[in-house]
């Protein structure tokens, strides 16, 4: 990795809480659907802190629910983000999945997403936390995962290609996600050699 060799997926944490609200204010959004996130995690870290941050690991979703980028409500799948560090906040990257299956409900896109601060890109942070990511995923139990991108973003593909990502369709997102064209990628958690 081209980064510093610190680099770790960190739990979410006072220590990096204020960094993530700077990020949070600069216009970035750990979620690259629905960049309102962003408003709603400062919103949350502002109401109460400690529970914004315990809610980053969400293990049992209890029937807790889920804002689609069209306003909808659907059921939250068991889950947890970690941050990325080098020792000042670089990101986010979250997992999700269903007990028991590698099958995902039609409103989820993927099992992982990630999103890294314009000011730590290209120094191979997404690419390694995505491979620390498909740790924990294989720790779960998924021998694979899906992740999806935008056509046009290609720093994302290549991310998941080195990760051992397979293309496998060009597909039509849900009327939630306003029925735009994505790629669809599967990535064995199994480690590569790189």
């Amino acid at each position: 990795m081209g980064g510093s060799p610190t680099f770790a997926l960190v739990r979410p944490a006072r220590d990096l809480l204020d960094q993530y609200v700077d990020a949070l204010k600069s216009g970035w959004s750990p979620d690259n659907v629905r960049p309102e996130t962003a408003t709603e995690h400062l919103e949350q870290i502002a109401a109460d802190a400690d529970a914004f941050l315990e809610m980053r690991v969400d293990r049992d979703p209890r029937g807790r629910t889920v804002t689609l980028p069209d306003g909808s409500q659907a059921p939250r799948l068991p889950g947890y983000n970690l941050w990325m560090s080098d020792g000042d906040f670089c990101g986010s990257i979250g997992l999700r999945w269903q007990p028991g299956t590698t099958a995902l409900p039609p409103h989820v896109l993927g099992h992982i997403g990630y999103a890294v601060v314009p000011w730590k890109r290209n120094r191979g942070y997404a690419k390694e936390a995505l491979r620390l990511m498909l740790r924990h995923a294989r720790g779960e139990g998924l021998e694979h995962v899906v992740i999806t991108t935008e056509p046009a973003n290609v720093a994302s593909r290549r991310v998941i290609e080195a990760n051992g990502g397979v293309f496998v369709e060009q597909y039509t997102r849900p009327a939630q996600y306003g029925g735009t064209v994505g790629l669809k990628f599967h990535v064995p958690t199994s480690e590569i050699s790189s």
